[in-house]
């Protein structure tokens, strides 16, 4: 697949009713070893900034999980390892930052999903079918840059 592919991918995963960091890992885990499903399960919890407590962005979570699954540790004195990955890390959540001013999923919704009322706030402005699929897509390709 191309980079453009994967981020439409990604993209699609979403639109498909899988939650922000599913999409990702599903989308990129696979290359480096990790099974959708395995992904589909991992990523449940961290939706809505962190099974909707607003924290960071779901997307952001996935993408810092498949830095880590390419670049992390395999063992406990592989410091290069750790630092690079630490690295891109830090580049990826500067770069997302910059460009979307936060890495909270309640910050970049402007509402609190821990509450009905955020939910429905959030449902009623359609920030999941326009702005959560763009928060997606831009976390894919700043990944796509990374990896």
């Amino acid at each position: 697949m191309t980079e453009n592919s994967k981020i439409n991918e990604a993209v699609k995963y979403f639109e498909g009713d899988w939650n922000c960091c599913q999409s990702i890992i599903m989308t990129y885990g696979p290359q480096y070893g990790l099974p959708k499903d395995t992904s589909a399960h991992m990523g449940t919890s961290f939706a809505g900034g962190m099974a909707r407590r607003g924290e960071v962005c779901g997307a952001v979570t996935g993408a810092l999980m498949i830095i880590g699954l390419k670049y992390g540790m395999t063992n406990e004195t592989d410091s290069q390892a750790r630092d690079k990955t630490y690295e891109l890390v830090n580049e990826f959540m500067d770069t997302f930052k910059a460009k979307h001013e936060s890495l909270r999923c309640r910050d970049l919704l402007d509402c609190d999903l821990t509450t009905a009322e955020g939910r429905k706030t959030a449902q009623d402005k359609g920030l999941f079918k326009t702005l959560c699929p763009e928060l997606v897509k831009s976390a894919a390709e700043i990944l796509e840059e990374l990896i």
